[in-house]
């Protein structure tokens, strides 16, 4: 993964954030020591990233040429929930 996180974080979340505007959007984490986070992604473009729980990811849009902050969202927000197992389709309880 790029930008792995330093070893140091070992309360690591797997997050998931889509670009949902019709705009080109840059997406930062400044707030974990020792680490920067910069993507850009496309509209309707999903990303999956490793952070900490209370790291922020900040959402930027370009306006007249300035990076203009539109949204600050804690990590632990965007974190992948696991679904619990369903019975497989196929495998049947009863006899």
């Amino acid at each position: 993964m790029f930008n792995s996180l330093p070893t140091e974080y070992t309360n690591r979340v797997l997050c998931y954030y889509t670009n949902t505007s019709k705009q080109i959007q840059i997406i930062r984490i400044t707030d974990i020591p020792n680490w920067y986070f910069e993507r850009i992604l496309f509209p309707q473009q999903r990303l999956l990233f490793e952070a900490i729980p209370h790291a922020h990811l900040e959402v930027y849009k370009k306006r007249f040429g300035v990076a203009d902050l539109v949204a600050k969202i804690l990590c632990d927000f965007l974190q992948v929930q696991q679904e619990a197992e369903a019975p497989s389709p196929l495998y049947s309880a009863r006899q």
